[in-house]
């Protein structure tokens, strides 16, 4: 009979060879007609197996519980998720034959619960969305199983150093670019693992770049961000999902931020239809939230006489929200009319038209 040791052994090669399986994601350009000298890319990460950055994540949150002991054949994996880091791990777990129960708020896209029950995960949905990390606890205690908790070991996992990280990717893809050193690193953040990485890398490294969190309008983290308040709380969840939360999570590490903006829910809306119209294929909400954080970034550049490259995170296709973010009655429904803002994006880019008012800012 295999012990834990033998079978801990057998996981991680499976998982290491998965990886060597899949290859780079892409660094895609997008010009900025209105922004002279500044040079966009967006690191697409939904051409990962899963779909999403989170692939990433779940990829290191696995390696993490097996080195540490917490994984056992056959025992559950528990994770409290908005739905990517759930189809993520959903994968892994099926990798590894093991159940997997993703604890998640019921506004949930469908298509994010249909892929985690493609991969042979269960999806356990809460109506607070606050209450998903006590639920996983609460699940994890009955199933005997092992709650991931994504939101305290997110920035631990990652190995921030090198082992093809996203931020050592985006350097090496730059390399033979007119600025090879972006300026800026934009992300937006749902445990604050990303930004962790990518501010950890740099300042290893030492580069000059800095990083911009780009922040959900129902979210605590630019307001703790602000304040150097821990403590706050929300008693509701983010409406761009992936992104946000209405606690101050462990991973999220303020200090390695050297900038933030809290965007308005619909002009990130109307940001991601802009986006999705320039690359000529749906993009998810939070990389719309990211491309307003690149224009924050790169207005400051111009007003300052700075030429130079950004580097935004393109999270996660928008397939997943055919019938949410992409459907016109749903958003009627949610009180979301957002062509004005779109046209208002489209004049930042093409034009250098200032932003819309809301969006708040931090550093820059």
């Amino acid at each position: 009979m295999i012990d834990d040791r033998q079978w801990a052994r057998e996981a991680i090669r499976m998982i290491e060879a998965d990886f060597q399986r899949c290859a780079d994601t892409h660094l895609i350009p997008l010009a900025l007609p209105g922004l002279p000298g500044i040079e966009l890319y967006f690191k697409d990460e939904s051409s990962h197996p899963t779909g999403s950055l989170k692939h990433r994540l779940a990829r290191s949150l696995f390696l993490y519980a097996l080195c540490n002991g917490w994984l056992k054949a056959g025992s559950p994996v528990i994770e409290a998720s908005s739905g990517s880091t759930a189809v993520s791990e959903a994968y892994f777990a099926r990798l590894l034959g093991l159940p997997f129960i993703a604890v998640m708020p019921a506004s949930t896209s469908p298509a994010k619960i249909e892929q985690i029950a493609f991969y042979g995960g269960q999806s356990h949905l809460v109506e607070d969305p606050t209450q998903i990390q006590s639920e996983s606890e609460r699940l994890a205690r009955e199933t005997g199983g092992h709650f991931m908790d994504q939101f305290t070991y997110a920035e631990r996992a990652t190995d921030w150093r090198a082992n093809n990280n996203i931020a050592e990717s985006i350097f090496q893809q730059l390399r033979f670019e007119h600025h090879p050193e972006p300026s800026w690193l934009i992300s937006s953040p749902g445990t604050g693992g990303t930004t962790a990485t990518l501010g950890r890398y740099v300042r290893y490294r030492q580069h000059s770049t800095r990083v911009l969190c780009a922040d959900a309008e129902r979210s605590v983290f630019f307001d703790s961000y602000v304040s150097g308040d821990t403590r706050l709380q929300l008693d509701c969840g983010s409406r761009i999902e992936g992104i946000g939360r209405p606690r101050v999570e462990a991973s999220f590490l303020p200090k390695v931020i050297d900038a933030m903006v809290k965007v308005p829910d619909a002009l990130s809306l109307a940001a991601m239809h802009y986006l999705a119209l320039r690359l000529g294929r749906r993009v998810g909400g939070s990389s719309g939230t990211n491309l307003i954080g690149a224009l924050v970034a790169a207005q400051h550049m111009v007003a300052n006489g700075e030429s130079g490259s950004i580097v935004a995170i393109l999270c996660d296709g928008g397939e997943r929200y055919a019938t949410t973010y992409y459907d016109e009655q749903w958003l009627s429904a949610q009180g979301y009319a957002l062509q004005g803002l779109i046209d208002a994006v489209k004049a930042s880019v093409e034009q250098g038209a200032a932003l819309p008012d809301g969006v708040l800012r931090a550093g820059v």
